[in-house]
């Protein structure tokens, strides 16, 4: 049998039943640990499989499904799942570095404290999904939905919600330090104690949006409608950087600043990662 002939033999074993995975230990049937994936799986079928801390090397599951599946503690290192679909999926203190959910499914996914610098969420669906506690730095968010979602305490310096829908999302004391919300609708969203400072809402809709106790220090709000939001104060407003085209509650004056006025700069959004590179084959 030739070499190739042999892995993709190994290959598919991995997929059937988990209980032979290639480049893999399965000390336990009902617990894949230490299940390691490579290689290429389009639309592969997972769903409700039990993946705790498996790690996802260099793979390509774009359009895959994993609907309910336990992805507790999981790594995503470099891998690409453009279109896959989470729903419901448990991944609760997973690690996702450099990879790609491009247009996917997280609705009603608990990923509460997962770690996800850097990583590209753009167009992904995101309703309801519990990400409190999330460290999520520099994630690209650009045009996600993000409605009814729970971002308590996520750590979101820097991100990209430009564009994004997350109507009635909960931003509860996250740090948004630097995002960008541009464009993005927050109507009915909740900001209290969140930190905004230096961040961009320009272009944005916060119909009835609570930012009680909000750090807006720096933040850019030139032409925001903010005369419905809820929670504001004038010494929140004086830290802020406004113009003619600002609205606010009766009774508020904004502060212009001149030219730029703020610190405030755009963060680029971080660029996809790149396709991996297909893996050799295993020597045997």
């Amino acid at each position: 049998m030739s070499r190739i002939a042999l892995a993709l033999l190994v290959w598919t074993a991995a997929l059937s039943g988990l209980a032979a995975p290639a480049w893999a230990l399965t000390p336990d049937r009902d617990v894949a640990k230490m299940v390691s994936f490579g290689g290429v799986c389009v639309g592969c079928e997972l769903s409700g499989r039990r993946l705790t801390g498996a790690t996802f090397m260099g793979a390509k599951f774009d359009r895959s499904t994993l609907v309910g599946a336990d992805l507790r503690g999981a790594s995503f290192h470099g891998s690409s799942f453009v279109g896959a679909d989470f729903t419901r999926a448990d991944l609760r203190g997973a690690e996702v570095l450099g990879a790609n959910f491009l247009n996917a499914v997280f609705t009603d996914a608990a990923m509460e404290g997962i770690a996800a610098h850097g990583a590209n969420f753009q167009g992904a669906n995101l309703q309801r999904a519990r990400i409190s506690s999330a460290e999520m730095s520099g994630a690209n968010f650009g045009r996600a939905v993000l409605t009814g979602a729970n971002l308590r305490g996520a750590e979101l310096h820097g991100a990209n919600l430009g564009g994004a829908d997350a109507s009635r999302a909960d931003f509860t004391s996250a740090e948004l330090n630097a995002a960008n919300l541009g464009g993005g609708a927050f109507d009915s969203a909740t900001f209290r104690g969140a930190e905004l400072t230096g961040a961009n809402l320009g272009g944005a809709s916060f119909s009835r949006t609570d930012f009680q106790s909000a750090s807006l220090q720096r933040a850019n709000i030139r032409g925001v409608d903010l005369s419905t939001a809820r929670g504001l104060d004038q010494d929140q407003i004086n830290e802020a950087c406004g113009d003619g085209g600002t609205r606010l509650p009766s009774g508020m004056v904004v502060r212009v600043c001149q030219g730029r006025g703020s610190n405030y700069m755009p963060p680029r959004p971080p660029a996809p990662p790149k396709p991996p590179a297909p893996p050799k084959p295993p020597r045997w």
